[in-house]
């Protein structure tokens, strides 16, 4: 199922023995995603999603280099939360490209979908070079008979394809050959506005499939970009002064979900 309208984003902040971690433990960790969540689904959204967002400079999450045993832990226990209090869809995206992991958490919490930044295709990114990882990770979602939706990034942010690949050859391997159920369409970086041309090569290229904006959608830009989307995934808009490392501002969700509202996604 996926999410028609916004889908705010829990950004969990640095975790016991992550790079950025003041203190306070889980708590504090569980005790910011239950404030943020209040504030998104206040404010009218669809959907939620679960980031380790924290907890960067980030692992690959690909064989040999998973998400730490602790932040699956605690994202299970969050993913869980949300879940059985508010009815609503929710993923879970283990950064930066642990699809194994998330695909875990989601079968084991009821969750409906993961995000997936590198599916297929190779990409050099600042945690080096990352290879999709779509045959391991589509045959563990058959062998535990998980039906979580996979939305997979094309060309994703804070990235660049290792070879020349346009956005409608990317999309189709994501949904084709990759069996991905969703893409998404980012900007450059975290709160980059998707140009507006891309969003439509995405859209044309996908057919009935699912186009999600991954970033920088704003009450700006969102009357030139909602046509080309069934839905967008929106973390830095939401945070108070539109930094990413706030917590969430209720107002500011309210003015995007009115600025969305009379589009496609009503």
């Amino acid at each position: 199922m996926t999410p028609r309208g916004l889908i705010g984003v829990l950004h969990l902040p640095a975790m016991p023995g992550d790079p950025g971690y003041r203190g306070g433990g889980f708590g504090a960790v569980e005790a910011r995603a239950q404030t943020d969540a209040q504030a998104l689904v206040r404010g009218g959204v669809s959907g939620l999603i679960i980031e380790n967002f924290g907890s960067a400079p980030f692992i690959k999450g690909t064989e040999g280099d998973r998400t730490p045993p602790h932040h699956v832990a605690i994202m299970a226990t969050l993913a869980r939360m949300v879940k059985d209090k508010y009815a609503l869809p929710v993923g879970i995206n283990c950064l930066r490209n642990d699809a194994v992991s998330a695909i875990g958490i989601a079968a084991a919490t009821n969750a409906d979908f993961v995000r997936v930044n590198v599916h297929t295709g190779t990409y050099v990114t600042d945690q080096g070079i990352i290879e999709g990882e779509a045959a391991k990770s589509m045959r563990y979602r058959a062998s535990i008979g998980a039906t979580v939706s996979i939305y997979a990034d094309v060309l994703v942010k804070h990235a660049s394809p290792l070879t020349n690949l346009s956005a409608t050859r990317a999309t189709k391997e994501a949904l084709g050959r990759g069996g991905a159920h969703a893409v998404i369409v980012t900007g450059g970086r975290s709160g980059g506005p998707v140009d507006v041309h891309v969003a439509r090569e995405v859209r044309a290229a996908a057919g009935d499939k699912p186009v999600i904006i991954g970033s920088g959608l704003t009450p700006d830009n969102a009357a030139s970009l909602v046509a080309y989307a069934d839905a967008a995934i929106v973390g830095t808009y939401f945070k108070e002064n539109g930094e990413i490392d706030a917590p969430v501002d209720e107002a500011r969700v309210r003015d995007l979900v009115e600025s969305t509202r009379g589009h496609l996604w009503s």
